[in-house]
């Protein structure tokens, strides 16, 4: 068993998930399609097998253990990038119907390969910015699960994030360690655009020990219609 998957294996058995073979293969897969592509595109600074399976794909599988996420519930990624959380999530469980948004298009062609490099179904990747997904009728209220990683203060993040959230939804913002003074900052955000922190799951990354905090929004009401403001707003004017 190669570094990658042996460490894969064991660290996602420590949070308790249980990853097939078949499922592996597919990490295996992943991690290298990132490294080719990251010749080229800027996707990660981590390339070694060990401190990418611990710092990206443990990191993003965190999300299964912080909710309970029901069988093809509709997510959303925020931000995706080189697409964590969302294929790390949807390889561990291909029934969720999965979409990511990413506003640099060279990483949504990057996401684009995977998507069909790895046989996804129900996987999606966009182009577009979170503002502009957001004030998109048909894209309000839809999505059972939203999930962010590293893209944002939770202030801004919550205005990116909420609007496609369905009521009684739940928002997953992963954040580092220092998590206290970002949630009271954002108070005020929360409570316009309708969202309420449940919990922070506190989560040490198997390997490494390093700290993780998972923000569990829970949306109590829908979000005012003048939400998200016009690209560019948000960041600049926080609410």
């Amino acid at each position: 068993m190669g570094v990658l998957r042996e460490t894969l294996d064991g660290g996602a058995a420590e949070l308790g998930i249980k990853i097939e073979q078949d499922q592996l293969d597919l990490f295996e897969e992943f991690y290298q399609m990132v490294i080719v592509t990251n010749k080229n595109i800027n996707l990660t600074t981590i390339i070694d097998e060990k401190e990418f399976a611990i710092k990206h794909l443990i990191d993003s599988l965190t999300c299964l253990q912080a909710v309970y996420i029901k069988r093809g519930a509709g997510v959303l990624d925020v931000g995706a990038g080189a697409g964590f959380p969302g294929i790390p999530l949807v390889i561990c469980r291909p029934d969720l119907v999965l979409t990511m948004i990413e506003a640099t298009e060279k990483r949504v062609k990057f996401l684009k390969k995977v998507i069909s490099g790895l046989g996804l179904k129900d996987v999606e990747a966009v182009h577009t910015r979170a503002e502009n997904f957001g004030r998109k009728k048909n894209l309000r209220e839809k999505y059972d699960l939203v999930v962010s990683r590293a893209v944002a203060p939770l202030a801004v993040l919550a205005e990116y994030c909420l609007p496609p959230l369905r009521t009684r939804g739940v928002f997953i913002a992963m954040k580092g360690l220092h998590v206290k003074e970002e949630i009271k900052t954002a108070q005020n955000a929360l409570d316009i655009l309708g969202g309420v922190v449940k919990e922070t799951v506190n989560i040490k990354l198997p390997g490494l020990g390093d700290e993780r905090n998972l923000v569990v929004i829970s949306k109590a009401k829908a979000t005012p219609d003048a939400y998200p403001r016009r690209a560019g707003i948000p960041a600049k004017k926080p609410l």
